[in-house]
C-alpha cells in the first residue's frame, strides 16, 4: 500500500545531509558516554549499548525505503522510540536523552510536517523522553527538565519546518528550471521546423510564380529550334530563318515575363485589395485587348496573406486566359456572401475538360495551394466551347 500523502517523501528528497548530521551526533554522544561512564565499557553493557546504537543509525539510513509504505513509517517511529529508550537506559547520560529525542522529533516533523500524524509522533517521543528523564533523575527533577525541553522542541520544530520549506522551494525551482530548459529545447526544435517549412513554402511560391513564364516559354523555344533543325537538314533556309525570327521574339517575351515574375516576388504584398485587382485587370486589358468587366463590392479589411492570395489568384487566372482561353470577354466579381469572401473569374473562351486537367498544369495547382493555406475552397467549371468559371471562397 503506497502512501498517498506527499509529505512522507520530503525527507527522501535530501536524506544524506540530515542522516549524516544525526549519525555524527549519536556517535559523538556514544563516544562521550564511553569516555565518561566506565560502566558502559563493560562487556555486559557495551555489547547491547553498541548494538542499539548501530540499529538506531542503520534505521536512519534506511528511512528512504521506509517512507515508501505508511505502515512501515508507523513501525519505524515505534521501533526508533524503543531503541532510543534502550540506548538511554544503558547510557545514563542526559545529553544522549536530548540528542536522541530531539533528532527523532525533528525527523517526525520532516516526515509529516505540522499535521496530526506529526503531532502524534512528537507526543510519542515526548512521552518516552519524560520516561527517560524519570529513569535518569527521578520524579523530583523531571518537571523542571520538561519545562526546559519545551523551548528546545519549539526550536527544533520551527527550524526543521523552515528548512523543509526552503528545500521544497529549491526543489520546485530546480523542477521549473528543468521544465524551462525542456520548453526552450522544444521551442528551438519548433523554430527549426518553422524555418524549414518557411523555406519549403517559399520554394513552392517561387515555383507557382515562375511555372508558366519559364517552363512554357522554354518548351515553345525547344519546339521551334527542333523545327529549325529539321528545315536546315532539308535545305529550307528561308523557312528556318522565319522560325528563328519568331523564336527570338518568343525568347525576348519569355525573358520579359521572367523579369516581371521576379519583380512580383520581390515587391511587398499589396495592402489595398480594390486597387491591386483593378491594376491587374488594367494590365490584362492593355496586354491582350480583351475587355474585362470588374465588379468589386465593399470588402471588410483583410490580412496581407488573404489579399495576396486573392490578387495572385486573379493574376494567375487572367494569365491562363491570355495563353489558353481565346476568350473575347472576361468578368471578375469579388463580393461577400454568408460570411464568406467570394472571388469569381468567368470567361467565354474555348473552355476545356475540367475533369482531366493535364499533368504539369502548375497554374491551377498553385491556386489550390494558395487557397488551401488560408483555409479557403477552390472550384473550377469548364466545358469545351462554353468558357470557364473559376471560383474561390475564403473565410472572412
Amino acid at each position: 500500500m503506497k502512501n498517498s500523502s506527499p509529505n512522507v517523501h520530503d525527507v527522501e528528497r535530501d536524506p544524506n545531509l540530515f542522516v549524516w548530521f544525526l549519525t555524527l551526533v549519536v556517535l559523538g554522544f556514544y563516544a562521550m558516554t564511553l569516555y565518561n561512564e566506565p560502566a558502559s565499557r563493560q562487556l555486559i553493557s557495551l555489547i547491547p549499548f553498541t548494538a542499539l546504537i548501530l540499529m538506531h543509525i542503520i534505521l536512519h539510513w534506511l528511512l528512504g525505503r521506509v517512507t515508501e509504505d505508511t505502515r512501515k513509517v508507523i513501525w519505524y517511529i515505534i521501533v526508533q522510540g524503543i531503541l532510543a529508550f534502550g540506548i538511554v537506559f544503558y547510557a545514563q547520560n542526559i545529553g544522549m536523552i536530548f540528542a536522541l529525542y530531539m533528532g527523532l522529533i525533528g525527523e517526525a516533523v520532516a516526515l509529516f510536517k505540522l499535521t496530526r500524524r506529526g503531532f502524534l509522533a512528537g507526543v510519542f517521543y515526548l512521552l518516552l523522553l519524560a520516561a527517560s528523564l524519570v529513569q535518569f533523575s527521578g520524579w523530583e527533577s523531571t518537571g523542571m527538565l520538561l519545562l526546559g525541553t519545551i523551548p528546545m522542541v519549539v526550536f527544533v520544530t520551527v527550524y526543521v519546518s523552515l528548512y523543509m520549506r526552503q528545500h521544497e522551494a529549491r526543489e520546485q525551482a530546480l523542477a521549473l528550471a528543468a521544465e524551462l530548459e525542456t520548453a526552450n529545447r522544444q521551442l528551438s526544435e519548433y523554430a527549426a521546423r518553422v524555418e524549414d517549412l518557411t523555406i519549403a513554402n517559399e520554394r513552392q511560391r517561387m515555383a507557382r510564380e515562375l511555372h508558366d513564364t519559364l517552363s512554357q516559354g522554354l518548351a515553345g523555344l525547344i519546339l521551334q529550334l527542333e523545327a529549325v533543325d529539321a528545315h536546315l537538314n532539308n535545305d529550307r533556309i528561308d523557312k528556318a530563318r522565319s522560325i528563328v525570327a519568331n523564336a527570338m521574339l518568343q525568347a525576348r517575351a519569355t525573358l520579359e515575363d521572367a523579369r516581371k515574375a521576379i519583380d512580383d516576388l520581390r515587391q511587398a504584398p499589396p495592402d489595398d485589395l480594390d486597387a491591386a485587382l483593378r491594376l491587374e485587370v488594367t494590365r490584362f486589358t492593355k496586354a491582350t485587348g480583351i475587355p474585362c468587366t470588374c465588379h468589386l463590392d465593399a470588402i471588410p479589411a483583410q490580412s496581407e496573406t488573404v489579399i495576396e492570395t486573392i490578387v495572385r489568384t486573379v493574376a494567375e487566372a487572367l494569365s491562363n486566359i491570355t495563353q489558353h482561353a481565346r476568350a473575347k470577354n472576361v468578368e471578375l466579381h469579388v463580393g461577400v456572401k454568408e460570411d464568406r469572401l467570394q472571388v469569381t473569374i468567368r470567361d467565354n473562351g474555348q473552355g476545356f475538360d475540367a475533369s482531366s486537367i493535364p499533368a504539369g498544369h502548375y497554374g491551377l495547382l498553385g491556386i489550390k495551394e494558395r487557397v488551401r493555406l488560408v483555409n479557403g475552397e477552390f472550384e473550377i467549371h469548364s466545358d469545351i466551347g462554353k468558357g470557364t468559371t473559376l471560383r474561390i471562397e475564403l473565410p472572412l
